[in-house]
């Protein structure tokens, strides 16, 4: 079903490259496009992390709000 101008989406490339040529989720130090990336990513495990510590009863913000009354 695939034309001349069209591939079909599982006709993709295995790693997807950046402009320079690299893998985008290889871990490279320093100021790189790909620590974006990877900032995000560790943000994201980070905020999951919180959520899940909240969750289990040891609440930071409830327990700063108790201190100031709020």
């Amino acid at each position: 079903m695939a034309t001349q101008g069209t591939r079909p989406s599982t006709d993709l490339p295995p790693v997807a490259t950046e402009y320079n040529g690299r893998d985008r989720n290889e871990f490279l130090f320093g100021w790189t496009p790909q620590a974006e990336i990877w900032n995000g990513r560790l943000a994201a495990i980070g905020f999951l992390a919180y959520l899940l510590w909240d969750l289990a009863g040891y609440s930071v913000l409830r327990d700063v709000l108790h201190l100031i009354g709020y």
